[in-house]
């Protein structure tokens, strides 16, 4: 698969102020997008996650295990540069600076019988993104589909009916070391990782490039629940999931390689009680990244810590553990993180063309 020379047609940030007014169009974003997860930047508010195979007015927080709501003024439309929203305060409340992080898959999705579970899904092999509907069994052993045509890396799973017991479960590559030591986290909380091996399945796993297996956890596979599943697999110079261990060096963290200049990292310490960070290059345009978000909680942006620099390479960790929640939540010495990054532009793309320093 040839590498993506521009990643902005897969994945790219909106910033945008919200104004109240019903019918609004955001534009900018270069694509249809299919995944928008939606926070408010000024004020505190929980996040939004919308898809195109879900359709749109149904979001899900990141910050909750709440089920699926439906919420007619929010996200009413997915269009060819963007989308638009309507009064809701998830995605337009007025004067409120807002982000909104866009995924490109491929549309509503199609049947997949890949697995004993049927399956919809939209997937994009190029970018190694897909999102996976399904109805779960609550039978440990079975497998769905994913589309992406390549092992996943990472799996975040929800539950939209259940908000009582399935929490948002993640899967990914480097802290699962076996059915027997998943190391499962949580999305919506800060907990480390949970030997939850049901999660992917009681007795074995499969996870391959045409399917993942379930057990009979109600987060991922709740008997006759719908469950929405967002896939990741790693594509040279636009994604990238690894961990890394903090360095608590003051402003001379630990050093990240990714391949390219990250657009996007998603950060969780995944042996400490600590929230999951958010950084992009559209909130923070030069380094250092102070503007924090969290995906677990409705807090507001916190401009004030010094979380990373945004490298041609990849991210350097900027903060001191101790001083703040944020800066042990990224570079605590005794600690270890995982990562999910997403490029602005590769390294060296294949037209030859270097990525600059910021």
């Amino acid at each position: 698969m040839a590498q993506i020379n521009k990643s902005s047609e897969y994945f790219n940030t909106k910033l945008y102020t919200g104004d109240g007014t019903s019918g609004r169009s955001i534009t900018g974003v270069g694509f249809q997008p299919d995944w928008v997860w939606f926070k408010s930047r000024s004020a505190t508010g929980n996040s939004a996650l919308f898809d195109a195979v879900r359709g749109t007015t149904k979001l899900v927080s990141s910050a909750a295990a709440d089920a699926e709501t439906t919420d007619a003024n929010s996200l009413t439309a997915f269009n060819s540069d963007g989308f638009t929203v309507g009064t809701s305060g998830y995605t337009n409340t007025n004067t409120t600076t807002m982000v909104a992080w866009n995924w490109k898959a491929n549309g509503s999705g199609v049947s997949n019988t890949d697995g004993s579970i049927t399956s919809t899904v939209s997937a994009n092999t190029t970018s190694g993104f897909s999102i996976v509907s399904y109805t779960g069994n609550g039978t440990s052993g079975a497998t769905v589909g994913h589309g992406l045509g390549a092992n996943p890396a990472m799996i975040i799973f929800k539950n939209r009916i259940d908000s009582s017991s399935a929490k948002w479960a993640v899967y990914h590559k480097s802290i699962f070391v076996s059915q027997a030591d998943p190391n499962i986290l949580y999305l919506e909380a800060t907990a480390a990782t949970a030997d939850d091996t049901n999660v992917l399945g009681n007795s074995t796993v499969t996870l391959n490039s045409t399917v993942f297996s379930l057990g009979d956890y109600n987060g991922s596979n709740g008997n006759t629940d719908g469950i929405i599943a967002y896939c990741f697999a790693e594509k040279k110079g636009f994604s990238k999931f690894g961990t890394y261990s903090g360095a608590s060096t003051g402003v001379n963290g630990t050093f990240v390689y990714t391949g390219f200049k990250p657009a996007f990292v998603l950060i969780k310490s995944y042996d400490g009680a600590y929230g999951w960070v958010m950084n992009d290059n559209k909130r923070n345009p030069y380094n250092e990244a102070k503007n924090t978000l969290f995906a677990n909680n409705s807090d507001a942006e916190d401009p004030t810590y010094n979380t990373c620099d945004l490298l041609s390479n990849g991210f350097k960790l900027r903060s001191s553990a101790g001083a703040s929640a944020i800066n042990s939540a990224t570079n605590d010495q005794s600690l270890n993180y995982i990562y999910m990054a997403f490029a602005e532009e590769p390294l060296v793309g294949t037209n030859n063309i270097p990525a600059t320093a910021r």
